[in-house]
């Protein structure tokens, strides 16, 4: 099961691609011409306001198709030349037009505040008021029109194409295993599956060994685009260097600062269930290649098609039309499955306004890859849905996006727990709460992992690979716990961890996790409660994800809220003690 990018374009040379790049570029020039004039009554008139918003969207359903079918093309070529050429040359020319209607957000954002709170009030505006909310809350960090433009270009060489080459280097890394070659992916994701510890650490050093061979590279990329971010931040005047993604994200601060104070505090719920898991495994100590080992094995596999109806079934109980975009996704080959060498490893979701969505898996046939099928539909459910929203709404917080996947995933999980032995239960209940562990806990070290290089960076100016690969065992040795023996050479695990590389973003993986459960445990109680859930689906970016959860009933605001969250894998844990007790 490959993609069909052919739902794009026929081929990388097709005129099409160009046509449409004209087109990108003049309707940004003409909504330039129409209101980048001298009167600017849009700024005053909210009649010509909303006609202003209202041409914004049309050019924003144009959509930026040519670059991101390269970028597609590159995910699953890693060496395709042509996309490699296009990419950059694309970016620069969408860029510029782009940059053409900057000038409106940053009037927009100079309007007084007095005139401000009239337009926010003025029912002719009400349908805008969110994103012109949006405008004026962004506005004390916005720079003028020409600083943007320039922000805007210089992104490319000053970070994009530094993780470009990063992940282009991986993606062509292969790890010498059982007498053969085999891609980075596949053998990252076949570790945890290995049966003993003396395997799991073999692969993991061989895998340690080959990401050391890039680290020089990483070291430069890791140093060029966190110090390119300090720049931007001290231009924009962020006070912490987190705070850009949390605002971009549209979460609220103090939320999110309660949400990682409470899972730090609460990493002694990780030591617990490592206590467990080492008794599981057999072991006295663990060492990192353990953090995901299987204690077991789930007789039945999943092969990509028998994931696929499983996933359908589970689905229909709820609503038919789950199985139907799925099956249609199938149909179209918007789905990517299997690894293969110069394709990108993990997995994710991309889907705009204006173009199908695609998502890439690595799919290698265990239950772990039945459960990131699920993950990566969530994510692509929230999307098909959020298609009922405007175009200036129909991109939703990622914080939700995250809330969506770990909702699904958790369903898909439940479909075959019911049916299983006491002895697979186990397994299951167990894979589940490491789950969970990695999810929450591991994301959480990893933002704090992140809050050290930027803090350090900052600070002394640059940091060498061995001080990355230190501090990112510093961080991991938090939430693992005292069991947990970790090398040196395991730290070289950052060059491949390529959230770290999209700033403070993990956080979203804890929230969505923990809002996800609370959604889940109310739907248990009620199954009338999908509705409100849909409504939560349906949402897209029409309010802040705070505002959108209140409306149903759910307040990440209340200090107790992430604590509640994390009492349930508390019960899971003590659950999964309780059936060792009755079956060992």
């Amino acid at each position: 099961m490959k993609w069909n990018l052919a739902l794009l374009y026929k081929s990388p040379t097709d005129p099409q691609i160009e046509r449409d790049v004209r087109s990108f570029e003049r309707s940004h020039e003409a909504f330039a011409k129409r209101y980048d004039t001298p009167k600017h009554e849009y700024l005053s008139d909210p009649v010509v306001l909303d006609k202003a918003i209202t041409d914004l969207e049309k050019m924003m359903a144009v959509g930026d198709k040519p670059l991101l079918y390269f970028y597609y093309l590159r995910d699953i070529e890693a060496d395709n030349k042509i996309a490699l050429s296009q990419i950059p040359l694309l970016d620069n020319r969408m860029t510029k037009a782009a940059n053409a209607v900057t000038f409106f957000a940053v009037l927009l954002g100079k309007i007084p505040l007095k005139k401000q709170k009239e337009f926010l009030a003025d029912k002719r505006l009400t349908k805008h008021k969110v994103f012109l909310q949006r405008v004026f809350d962004d506005a004390r960090h916005r720079l003028s029109v020409e600083e943007e433009k320039i922000m805007s270009l210089k992104s490319l060489p000053a970070y994009e194409m530094w993780v470009s080459g990063n992940e282009k280097a991986l993606n062509m890394l292969t790890v010498p295993w059982k007498g053969k070659d085999i891609p980075m992916a596949k053998a990252l994701n076949t570790v945890q599956g290995l049966p003993s510890a003396r395997e799991r650490a073999r692969l993991s050093a061989a895998i340690s060994q080959k990401l050391k061979e890039i680290a020089f590279f990483s070291e430069a990329e890791m140093n060029a685009i966190a110090t390119n971010k300090k720049i931007n931040d001290e231009l924009r005047g962020y006070s912490t260097a987190h705070e850009n993604t949390v605002l971009g994200y549209r979460n609220d601060p103090s939320v999110i600062d309660e949400l990682v104070k409470t899972i730090t505090k609460s990493f002694s719920i990780a030591h617990r269930f490592h206590k467990l898991k080492a008794k599981l495994l057999k072991q006295k100590r663990l060492s990192y290649s353990d953090r995901a080992a299987k204690i077991g094995e789930v007789k039945s596999t999943y092969p990509f098609a028998d994931s696929v109806k499983l996933l359908q079934d589970a689905l229909g109980k709820i609503d038919p039309k789950y199985p139907k975009i799925l099956g249609d996704f199938i149909h179209n080959g918007q789905i990517d499955a299997a690894p293969r060498v110069g394709k990108r490893g993990g997995a994710y979701c991309w889907g705009t306004y204006a173009n199908p969505t695609f998502v890439m898996l690595n799919h290698i046939g265990d239950l772990h890859s039945f459960t990131t099928l699920a993950h990566e539909m969530g994510h692509a459910f929230h999307t098909e849905l959020s298609r009922a929203q405007s175009p200036k709404y129909f991109d939703y917080s990622t914080s939700l996006a995250e809330t969506a996947s770990t909702l699904f995933e958790a369903i898909a999980l439940d479909a075959i727990y019911d049916s299983l032995p006491d002895e697979e239960k186990i397994v299951v209940l167990h894979d589940k709460i490491n789950d969970f562990i990695a999810t929450v806990f591991r994301q959480i070290a990893c933002f704090n992992y992140e809050s050290e290089i930027h803090a350090t960076i900052r600070s002394k100016g640059y940091m060498s690979k061995e001080e990355l690969a230190d501090a990112h065992n510093r961080n991991m040795q938090a939430y693992l716990g005292p069991l947990f023996d970790l090398k040196r050479d395991d730290g070289y695990y950052f060059v491949h961890w390529m959230h770290i590389r999209r700033f403070f973003y993990v956080y979203t993986y804890a929230y969505g996790m923990l809002v996800s459960s609370a959604l889940l445990r109310r739907y248990r109680k009620d199954p009338s409660f999908w509705k409100k859930i849909e409504q939560f689906l349906s949402s897209g970016g029409n309010d802040s994800p705070e505002n959108i959860l209140k409306k149903i009933g759910i307040d990440v605001s209340n200090p107790g809220f992430w604590r509640e969250g994390l009492k349930e894998i508390e019960k899971d844990i003590t659950r999964l003690e309780r059936l060792l007790t009755v079956c060992y």
